[in-house]
């Protein structure tokens, strides 16, 4: 096989794979190189998001989910559980199942477009008569090269100074994942996406969670009525939640880890856990990619600089998803990596970095898109609020789980909706039609016009709509 190619994709996460994938559909010899490694040791495409993030969480949410129903709520239903037990070994197992099927899925969407994929770590090499030199190195060290390169090696979990992770006492996502025994008390230092999700899976199953948070406000780019509801309501769940913390000393010991953190008030404090999981944030995967060699811009931080097209200063170089400006979102790097494959092809790709969703899929799910009502104000633009709770709308009823609301802001003179903000149950895919909506840059009105089928959850989006002139159904 000739190792020359028109399009070299590195790193196989959701920008790197969806790039391969459409760049192949374009016409494109295409190769694509990942070093992801499977229990086995072989390969396992997908990145952060199917190896250790999006995927495997959701599916451990999932599993805790139906745990917490059985033995809070199957009752009011009629069905009596006895003997109610949790095997964690067998949820991390289907866990395990659930990612390597997606890894499965990844290799054979490969072969159907014919996309070459080399198993190893991908760096730059050189540059040389308008192409650039990529080696694979791992099990088949080999050297590619192709005229356009597109970078798409993902991000790594950020530690927490003198905390190093070790997976199994101080945890990142990886280690938080890998989990086989629900701890009796686990700390959480972070109140991220990561964070909240990893700690309402082990408060289900019984662990007494504490979340320890430097800024001191919940949620803060949320918007602030949401936040505070999401606040009120796991702290009744059962998560502590501390805010204003400013943490210490962090010291794993044979019976767990200590952390010394200062409260809010400035009093010295203590916290002893089994188990500590660290969320803050995450930075650009820019090690071992030799970007020196071929002269590749990296900023501060380390992460690849490019400009609004995802172009680097380099000629027909390209970077998308996490290593690049922007939110650390799997969903946004899909989109940026379609789009580079069509630029590639002399096409118009298009991102609107406005218009991607947000969700923290904890229970009540939280999704938001566009503006937050803090964010209007601080820009000084005259909005209307409009909100609906889902304790009227009666298929949330019969759901079981009325708590939240949605919200709507709308530009006050010519009512285009400029933000949409739900707190409660199916978030997640509620979100989608403000998504559609403000693409086409509709109006608050425009959503109320619309005939959604009843009953249905999305009932409360037409509501919110409503409300934003002061009208209403009441369904």
């Amino acid at each position: 096989m000739s190792n020359q190619f028109d399009v070299i994709v590195i790193g196989a996460g959701p920008g790197g794979y969806i790039a391969a994938i459409r760049a192949a559909q374009l016409g494109f010899k295409v190769a694509c190189i990942d070093e992801w490694k499977n229990s086995k040791g072989g390969p396992a495409p997908g990145g952060t998001c199917t190896n250790v993030g999006c995927i495997p969480s959701k599916a451990l949410l999932q599993s805790s989910e139906h745990y917490d129903q059985a033995a809070h709520h199957f009752a009011d239903h009629g069905i009596t559980v006895e003997g109610l037990k949790m095997d964690v070994s067998k949820m991390v197992a289907r866990k395990d199942t659930v990612v390597k099927q997606n890894n499965d899925g990844i290799l054979y969407l490969f072969k159907k477009n014919k996309v070459s994929f080399f198993h190893g770590r991908g760096s730059f090499v050189k540059a040389a008569d308008g192409a650039y030199e990529v080696a694979v190195s791992g099990d088949k060290p080999e050297t590619l090269s192709a005229r356009h390169i597109v970078v798409a090696t993902g991000s790594s979990a950020r530690q927490l100074p003198g905390a190093a992770f070790d997976e199994k006492l101080i945890l990142s996502n990886e280690g938080a994942l890998a989990v086989t025994e629900a701890p009796k008390k686990l700390g959480v230092i972070g109140s991220g996406v990561i964070g909240l999700e990893m700690g309402s899976v082990w408060r289900r199953l019984g662990a007494e969670v504490t979340v320890l948070e430097a800024l001191p406000t919940f949620l803060a780019a949320v918007d602030e009525q949401v936040a505070k509801e999401a606040q009120k309501l796991f702290v009744k769940q059962g998560l502590k939640l501390e805010l204003g913390v400013k943490i210490g000393e962090v010291k794993a010991g044979k019976k767990g880890v200590t952390v010394s953190y200062a409260n809010a008030k400035g009093e010295e404090q203590k916290l002893e856990v089994d188990k500590l999981i660290v969320s803050i944030g995450r930075v650009p995967n820019t090690n071992g990619l030799n970007a020196e060699a071929v002269g590749l811009k990296l900023d501060e931080r380390g992460a690849i600089v490019v400009d609004d097209d995802c172009k680097t200063n380099l000629p027909n170089v390209w970077a998308v998803g996490d290593v690049v400006r922007g939110p650390m979102l799997a969903h946004k790097a899909e989109e940026e990596g379609v789009a580079v494959a069509e630029r590639i092809a002399g096409q118009h790709g298009h991102v609107d970095f406005n218009l991607i969703p947000w969700v923290i899929y904890t229970n009540p799910e939280i999704a938001w898109v566009g503006k937050t009502e803090q964010a209007l104000k601080a820009e000084g633009r005259a909005y209307k609020a409009g909100s609906f709770p889902f304790i009227a709308n009666g298929r949330a009823r019969a759901l079981g789980d009325t708590t939240g609301f949605v919200k709507f802001l709308a530009d006050a003179a010519t009512d285009e909706i400029l933000g949409v903000h739900i707190i409660g149950p199916f978030a997640s895919e509620l979100i989608a039609e403000a998504c559609v909506a403000m693409a086409f840059k509709a109006s608050a009105e425009d959503i109320a016009r619309i005939c959604h089928a009843h009953p249905s959850l999305s009932e409360s989006t037409k509501e919110a709509a409503l409300a934003v002139d002061k009208r209403t159904l009441n369904f």
